[in-house]
């Protein structure tokens, strides 16, 4: 019986050192750590609750970003589809008196109907995704500041709130709303046909698509999560700071890539977990946290974030 135990105790840790996870778990666990040394408030209730409410929305981004990658493709437009959905959202409520689901339908389809024109463009025009959301990003930006006239939109219905600020208990709703769109993520890469088939075309498209993949739906559909997912982003950060900004989420789309590539995902497709970009997300909430509670220089986080990801992405390719 003990063999048996020391077996299955054996797999599991063989299981773990060769995961995904590995290096994001062990990157979460010395930075929480060091923190802990350098923070008296850091392991406080309070302040898990706040690092967690921070990262959602760069956390809810990052699961549309981690589908894309795993196909080996790149979404750069997301931080302007979340800007121009929460600015349409907050049009529709305030410029035109409409209910407020209204405006929260607006928002999500806003996302699904961009995700979907980047997928056609990747998936049936065959063109380059960096060059597909970049265009994209562009376009989605400049049509929230004509939306808008360049200003936010204010004077939402107080309800909206509940989204950006709201508890459940003692627990934050935008944290909720990740916890659950993390859950749906996991439960379509792990245990359905569609997971296997976004990384199958991560790992050989051609291979994916002689074996009867569907590889331009699935690409689609990676896309139109994505989109998705931005928009869900979007009515959080829209109850957060109660108005509509066609400025949002500059530079979003980088720290979703960031929270992918952090989690273990391969920048080229294939291979991660959902799991991983939750802990990679959260890591970098961490480090933002951490550093302002040391009371470093904003600028030099910039800096110091960018040496961490580097250096990331140089250890994670060598234990591969």
């Amino acid at each position: 019986m003990s063999h048996d135990a020391n077996t299955a105790r054996h797999r599991a840790f063989d299981w773990l050192l060769h995961s995904p996870l590995a290096l994001p778990l062990v990157g979460l666990i010395v930075v929480s750590v060091l923190m802990a040394f350098a923070s008296d408030n850091f392991f406080t209730l309070n302040n898990i609750l706040n690092v967690l409410r921070q990262v959602s929305v760069v956390g809810i981004l990052a699961v549309g970003m981690t589908f894309v990658i795993l196909t080996g493709g790149i979404d750069l437009s997301v931080g302007a589809v979340m800007a121009l959905a929460g600015t349409v959202a907050a049009g529709i409520m305030v410029n035109m008196g409409l209910p407020g689901g209204v405006g929260i339908a607006a928002a999500l389809l806003v996302g699904l109907g961009l995700g979907l024109f980047n997928g056609v463009l990747v998936a049936w025009g065959k063109m380059p995704a960096i060059i597909v959301t970049l265009a994209t990003m562009g376009i989605a930006r400049g049509l929230g500041l004509i939306y808008s006239g360049g200003y936010p939109i204010s004077g939402l219905p107080g309800w909206v709130s509940w989204f950006g600020v709201g508890r459940v208990g003692i627990m934050p709703v935008p944290v909720i709303i990740m916890i659950v769109v993390y859950a749906l993520a996991w439960l379509l890469l792990q245990r359905t046909p569609f997971g296997r088939h976004v990384y199958a075309i991560g790992g050989n498209e051609t291979a994916a698509r002689l074996s009867g993949v569907r590889t331009r739906l699935v690409k689609l559909a990676v896309y139109a999560i994505s989109g998705l997912t931005a928009s869900l982003a979007a009515i959080v950060l829209t109850g957060r700071l109660m108005s509509g900004q066609p400025n949002a989420g500059v530079g979003f789309e980088l720290d979703a890539i960031a929270a992918v590539v952090l989690g273990g995902t391969a920048i080229a497709g294939g291979r991660g977990l959902i799991l991983g970009t939750l802990i990679g997300a959260v890591l970098l909430g961490i480090l933002n946290n951490g550093l302002n509670l040391v009371g470093i220089n904003p600028y030099m986080q910039d800096v110091i974030k960018g040496l961490i990801i580097l250096l990331a992405i140089y250890i994670g390719r060598e234990w591969r």
